[in-house]
């Protein structure tokens, strides 16, 4: 009788399992949760930020690479209002090579823009005027979007408020005749169609003065 016992425990318990296992509910499949897909948003950079990052490529590519100008683009991510863009462009000249080339810095999502981060342009031989456009990167203390502030208060808020999506583009050069860098801050896609054109020092952070 106990030999008996011995022998048919085992397949009583694994008759139990079988029973439990046969008689509990299915457990149901996790339901595939839809993963909604984030819009990759652009980034909106000041020139003084995007400026830095494109000074430090142009070091890499010439140690003696001085800058030239900077200029800000619109697109549909940003009209360029209060001194931001998600793209930005900058020339770098070298005095010992006699060469310059283009550094772009984007932040941008569009397919029509240049790709994220900081591309460079092929080198190209400098024109015999290019040196006396090329500036020292210190004189830049007043960032773009202190420049718009500072345009806004001098007659670009009249502009913006009869059109709030009036483009803004933004340039820094060296004005040799008057020895200083400063912000041209143009309401405008281009010169032909400019509402108006602040000229700002992009030292001291001055206005000096509007033309059109």
């Amino acid at each position: 009788m106990r030999a008996t016992l011995r022998v048919l425990a085992p397949l009583l318990f694994l008759s139990s399992l079988i029973f439990v296992a046969c008689g509990a509910p299915d457990t149901p499949a996790p339901s595939k949760v839809a993963t909604a897909v984030q819009k990759k948003e652009p980034v909106l950079y000041t020139g003084k930020s995007c400026f830095s990052q494109m000074a430090s490529a142009a070091s890499r590519w010439q140690l003696d690479a001085m800058p030239v100008h900077l200029e800000s683009h619109f697109n549909s991510e940003s009209t360029g209002q209060n001194g931001k863009a998600t793209v930005w462009q900058a020339i770098f000249a070298s005095p010992g090579r006699s060469t310059w080339r283009s550094f772009t810095c984007s932040g941008s999502r569009l397919n029509n823009e240049p790709p994220l981060g900081v591309t460079g342009s092929p080198e190209s031989a400098s024109s015999p005027d290019m040196s006396q456009a090329m500036f020292e990167s210190l004189l830049l203390d007043v960032d773009s979007d202190q420049a718009s502030a500072t345009a806004q208060e001098n007659g670009g808020a009249n502009i913006l408020k009869k059109n709030p999506q009036q483009p803004v583009i933004y340039s820094l050069d060296w004005d040799a005749k008057n020895r200083k860098l400063v912000w041209v801050v143009m309401y405008g896609s281009s010169t032909a169609d400019s509402k108006g054109i602040g000229i700002i020092d992009a030292t001291s952070g001055k206005f000096l003065r509007a033309a059109r």
